[in-house]
């Protein structure tokens, strides 16, 4: 079986504050935000930081019952999740699904920058919360 997985797309890091740690990799590695978003969704607010062809990912909560939110009560800031780029988010879902994993979503839905998105539940995956990452096109030439 070819591998579903096609490369890193971002490692997400859980923070209190967003605007610190941005100012933080910028001054210890000249990393620069590429794109930031507020997922409703999620009840996060987010900040890619660009690293070759994938993101570090910093992500801070905007209420307190986001996932994220909880994550930080339990267990402070850290590695939140890493995120897989796939061809296809709904095959790769459904191989995690046919090889008996669990799931968080049970359908991909839309992510930040405009991609499809599922996440896998960390009790399958040895520990680690996964997202599977579809990035699409939506721009119009």
């Amino acid at each position: 079986m070819e591998s579903l997985l096609t490369e890193i797309d971002h490692v997400a890091i859980a923070v209190r504050d967003l605007d610190a740690a941005i100012a933080w990799y910028e001054d210890a590695f000249g990393a620069t935000v590429e794109h930031r978003e507020v997922v409703e969704s999620d009840g996060v607010a987010e900040a890619l930081l660009r690293v070759s062809d994938s993101y570090i990912q910093l992500l801070t909560p905007t209420r307190e019952d986001s996932p994220v939110a909880k994550y930080l009560e339990a267990k402070g800031e850290g590695l939140h999740h890493v995120g897989y780029r796939v061809a296809d988010c709904a095959v790769a879902l459904d191989a995690v699904k046919a090889a008996g994993g669990r799931v968080i979503d049970n359908a991909p839905r839309p992510g930040s920058r405009g991609t499809l998105v599922a996440f896998v539940h960390p009790k399958t995956s040895f520990g680690t919360l996964i997202e599977l990452v579809e990035e699409r096109l939506t721009h119009e030439a």
